[in-house]
C-alpha cells in the first residue's frame, strides 16, 4: 500500500472537490481503486502506487478547474479522468482560461474540453471553420458565443444564422401559419442560443435593426455577405450544391462557421451531404479549418456520451456484417 498527501489551502475547495455526498471523490475511488479521505487541510490517497499517482493527477486537475472559479460536476470530473488515462492531465490547465463572452444572465462562456478550446482558437484564427461532431459538444452554442463576441467588439456589423429546412419526418406544407411560422421550428435552437447570449429584449432590438438575421439557407442565395459573422448550423443536411452556394456568399471582413453531425443526416433518397463533401474538397485550402469533435467533448448528461458510443459500435458492427454478406 502507498500513501500520498495533497495539501489544500482553501476549505471551500476541499468541499467542492468531494462534491455533494462525496459524489466526485466516489468517482475517483471507483475508477482508480483507491481510498481518499480528508484530514483537515490535507487529502490522503491510499492504494496501489500507479493508481494513487493517477488519482493524484485527477485531483490536481480538479483543483486547477476550481482555481479558475469553475464548478465541478460529474461531466468535467469524468473528462479529467479521461485526460489522465490518455496522459494529457497537464492540459487541464489550458481549459476555461479564456472567457468568450458573458451571457445576458452574467454567466461567462468558456471552453470545457480540449476539443472546444481548439474550436474556439480555430474560429479566432481562420475565416472559415467547419465544426463536425456529435450532439452536445457545443458546436452551435460556442459559434454563437464567438459571433456575439465579434459583434460586441465591432469586428462585424451583422450576425447571420442559417439552417437548411430539411423535412425530417414532417412536411412543411402541413405545419400551421405563414412561411416564417413554418420555418421557425427549424431555427429554434439558433434563437435559443442568441436569447441566452443577448437576452430577449436586445435580441429583438438587433433583429429589428437588421444586425441579426435568422433565416433558412434558401434565403442566402444571390447575396454577398460583407462585415458579417455567418453560422450555418445542421450543415450535414445541405446538398453539395447548397454548400457551394453558401460558401460563395462570403464577403469582405466576414467569418463563417459551419457546424454539423454527419451521423444525423436527414437528406432524402441517400443524397450526398454537402458537409461531408466540403471537408474533403476544402481540406488543403489555407484559412479554412475543420475541427472534429468526439464523444469526449460532449458536455451534456453522461448518458449522451454512452448513447453516442453505443451507436458508433452498432454501426461499425453492422458495416462488418454487410461486408461479409
Amino acid at each position: 500500500m502507498f500513501e500520498q498527501i495533497i495539501n489544500i489551502d482553501r476549505m471551500e475547495h476541499t468541499l467542492a472537490l468531494f462534491g455533494s455526498f462525496d459524489e466526485n471523490i466516489k468517482l475517483l475511488q471507483d475508477e482508480y481503486d483507491v481510498s481518499i479521505v480528508s484530514r483537515g487541510s490535507n487529502i490522503k490517497i491510499t492504494g496501489d502506487l500507479e493508481h494513487v499517482a493517477r488519482a493524484q493527477k485527477a485531483i490536481e486537475g480538479m483543483l486547477s478547474i476550481l482555481n479558475k472559479g469553475e464548478n465541478l460536476n460529474e461531466q468535467n470530473v469524468r473528462y479529467i479522468m479521461s485526460l489522465v488515462k490518455e496522459g494529457k492531465s497537464e492540459q487541464v490547465e489550458t481549459l476555461a482560461t479564456d472567457c468568450i463572452c458573458i451571457t445576458a444572465k452574467g454567466k461567462p462562456v468558456k471552453s470545457k474540453t480540449l476539443g472546444q478550446k481548439n474550436y474556439i482558437e480555430a474560429i479566432k484564427n481562420n475565416t472559415i471553420v467547419l465544426g463536425v461532431g456529435p450532439a452536445g459538444t457545443g458546436k452551435t452554442y460556442l459559434a454563437v458565443a464567438m459571433a456575439v463576441r465579434a459583434f460586441r467588439a465591432h469586428e462585424v456589423n451583422r450576425i447571420i444564422l442559417t439552417r437548411p429546412a430539411v423535412e425530417a419526418g414532417e412536411k412543411l406544407g402541413f405545419l400551421p401559419g405563414d412561411l416564417q411560422n413554418k420555418v421557425d421550428p427549424y431555427l429554434r435552437p439558433l434563437y435559443d442560443a442568441l436569447f441566452d447570449m443577448l437576452g430577449a429584449e436586445n435580441f429583438q432590438k438587433y433583429l429589428e435593426r437588421g444586425n441579426i438575421e435568422v433565416a433558412p439557407l434558401a434565403y442566402m442565395r444571390g447575396r454577398t455577405l460583407d462585415d458579417s459573422f455567418i453560422i450555418l448550423d445542421e450543415a450535414q443536411n445541405t446538398t453539395p450544391e447548397q454548400m457551394k452556394m453558401f460558401l460563395t456568399r462570403l464577403g469582405f471582413n466576414s467569418k463563417a462557421v459551419i457546424t454539423g453531425d454527419i451521423t444525423q443526416i436527414d437528406l432524402p433518397d441517400r443524397k450526398r451531404s454537402g458537409l461531408i463533401e466540403a471537408t474533403r474538397v476544402l481540406k488543403h485550402i489555407e484559412d479554412i479549418v475543420t475541427i472534429r469533435f468526439t464523444e469526449k467533448d460532449v458536455v451534456r448528461h453522461r448518458l449522451v456520451q454512452d448513447i453516442i458510443k453505443a451507436y458508433e459500435k452498432y454501426y461499425e458492427e453492422d458495416k462488418k456484417r454487410h461486408a461479409k454478406n
